[in-house]
C-alpha cells in the first residue's frame, strides 16, 4: 500500500497550485465582493489548461485520468476560494457525470464536451421546499408524452440556478411512490415553461449562484431521460463522486487556511518573539494539521480505490462526514490564532470560516451521514420514518 502520489499525479498537483496561487486570489476577490460566478473567459482558461476535464474520458474531450486526479486539481483551487473552484467541482465531481454515466450517446456527445471545454457549467437540482435530507418525498412532476418528458414542479437550494446552461433535474415518474419512482431528466437553459427565483444571500458560497426552479410544463425529448424509474439506486451510486467533490473543497478551505495561518504565526510577533514560539500555538497549529491530513487520506482513500469506477459509499461517507466536520474546527482555530487579522474581512480568514459550514449542509448533512455510516457497519438501513 503506497500512498505516495504518482510523478505525475505531483506534476499534475504543481501545474493546478502555481495556476491557482499565481492566477487566482485576484479573480476570488473579485468573486467575493460582487458575489458574481467565474466568469466565461476564465471558464476557457480552465479548459485550456484541462481542469475542467481532468477525470471526463478522452473521447468527450477530456484528459482521462481518475477521479483522484480530478480531486488533487479541486484541492489546489479550493485552497484559494470556493468561488473559483466551483466550476472544477461541478465538472468534474457534480451532474456532468451523471450526465456522462447514464445519458444517451447522443445528449453524453452534446453536453460533456462542452462542459470539459469550459463551454457550459451543468447544475444538479435535487431538494425541493419538502424534500432535502427526505429526498424520497420530491414531488416534482415527470410524465411521459409521446416523444417527449413533460416536467412540473419547483426545485430549491439549487447550486447554480441561472447561471448554468443545463440541468440535471431530480424527479417523479408518473405518480410512483417511494424511491421506486424517482429519477432524473436533462434539462437545458432557455427551455419554455423553465424560470428561476431570485438569488439566495447565502452566509458563504458567494460566487456560486443558488435559487428556486420552476417548471411549469417544460417539455424535452425523451432522448435528455437519465434515469426512469428503479433507477434511483443508480443515481445515488453516481452521488458518492460528488460526495468527494464536496470532501474535497471543505478541505480545500482548510488546507487553505493552515497554509495562511502557519505563515501567520511566524511572521507575527507579541512579546518579542513570533507567536509559532508559544507552546500553545504550536499544540493548535499541530492539531490542525492532524485534522488536514487526516481528511486528505480518507478522501484519497476513497478516491483511489475507486479509480475510474464508483466510489464506495461507506468510504464517500466516511470522508465527507470527517472533511465537513475539520474543515468547520480548523477554520475556526486559524482565525482565532489571527485575532483581529482573522476577523476582519480583508484578511480572508473569516471568508474561509463562513465557507467552510455550507459543505456540512449541502449534499447530505453531517448528521445524516453518520447514520449511513452506522448503517453501513451493522448492515441495515435505518429510517427516520414512523
Amino acid at each position: 500500500m503506497d500512498f505516495r502520489l504518482s510523478e505525475d499525479q505531483l506534476a499534475l498537483q504543481e501545474t493546478a497550485r502555481k495556476f491557482a496561487q499565481s492566477e487566482l486570489p485576484a479573480l476570488a476577490e473579485t468573486i467575493e465582493s460582487t458575489s458574481s460566478p467565474v466568469p466565461h473567459d476564465w471558464l476557457k482558461r480552465y479548459a485550456e489548461m484541462g481542469f475542467l476535464g481532468v477525470n471526463t474520458p478522452e473521447a468527450l474531450g477530456g484528459l482521462g485520468l481518475t477521479l483522484l486526479d480530478a480531486l488533487i486539481v479541486m484541492e489546489e483551487f479550493a485552497k484559494i476560494s470556493v468561488g473559483v473552484a466551483f466550476p472544477v467541482f461541478e465538472c468534474c465531481t457534480g451532474p456532468v457525470r451523471i450526465v456522462e454515466r447514464l445519458g444517451s450517446p447522443e445528449l453524453r456527445e452534446r453536453i460533456v464536451p462542452r462542459a470539459a471545454g469550459g463551454e457550459m457549467l451543468v447544475a444538479v437540482s435535487m431538494s425541493e421546499p419538502d424534500a432535502g435530507t427526505a429526498l424520497t418525498d420530491l414531488r416534482t412532476r415527470a410524465s411521459i408524452d409521446g416523444d417527449e418528458i413533460v416536467l412540473d414542479g419547483t426545485k430549491r437550494w439549487c447550486s447554480g440556478a441561472g447561471h448554468s446552461g443545463g440541468y440535471v433535474v431530480f424527479c417523479r415518474f408518473d405518480g410512483i411512490e417511494s424511491a421506486k419512482g424517482i429519477g432524473a431528466v436533462f434539462v437545458d437553459m432557455g427551455t419554455p415553461g423553465l424560470s428561476f427565483g431570485d438569488q439566495e444571500r447565502m452566509m458563504g458560497f458567494r460566487g456560486v449562484p443558488s435559487a428556486d426552479i420552476f417548471l411549469d410544463g417544460v417539455r424535452v425529448p425523451k432522448e435528455n431521460l437519465l434515469a426512469g424509474p428503479g433507477d434511483f439506486a443508480r443515481l445515488m451510486q453516481l452521488f458518492n463522486i460528488e460526495r468527494l467533490g464536496n470532501a474535497t473543497m471543505a478541505l480545500g478551505v482548510a488546507a487553505g487556511a493552515l497554509e495562511r495561518v502557519t505563515a501567520y504565526v511566524q511572521e507575527r510577533r507579541q512579546f518579542g518573539k513570533p507567536l509559532v514560539d508559544f507552546q500553545a500555538v504550536q499544540l493548535r497549529v499541530g492539531d490542525m494539521a492532524c485534522k488536514v491530513e487526516a481528511a486528505r487520506l480518507l478522501i484519497h482513500r476513497a478516491a483511489a480505490n475507486a479509480g475510474h469506477d464508483l466510489p464506495d459509499p461507506q468510504e464517500a461517507a466516511i470522508a465527507k462526514c470527517f472533511a465537513n466536520e475539520i474543515t468547520r474546527a480548523v477554520t475556526a482555530d486559524a482565525m482565532q490564532l489571527m485575532g483581529g487579522y482573522g476577523y476582519a474581512r480583508e484578511y480572508g480568514m473569516e471568508q474561509k470560516l463562513r465557507d467552510s459550514y455550507g459543505w456540512g449542509i449541502a449534499g447530505g448533512a453531517i448528521d445524516i451521514q453518520k447514520v449511513n455510516i452506522a448503517g453501513g457497519l451493522v448492515g441495515r438501513r435505518f429510517s427516520q420514518r414512523g
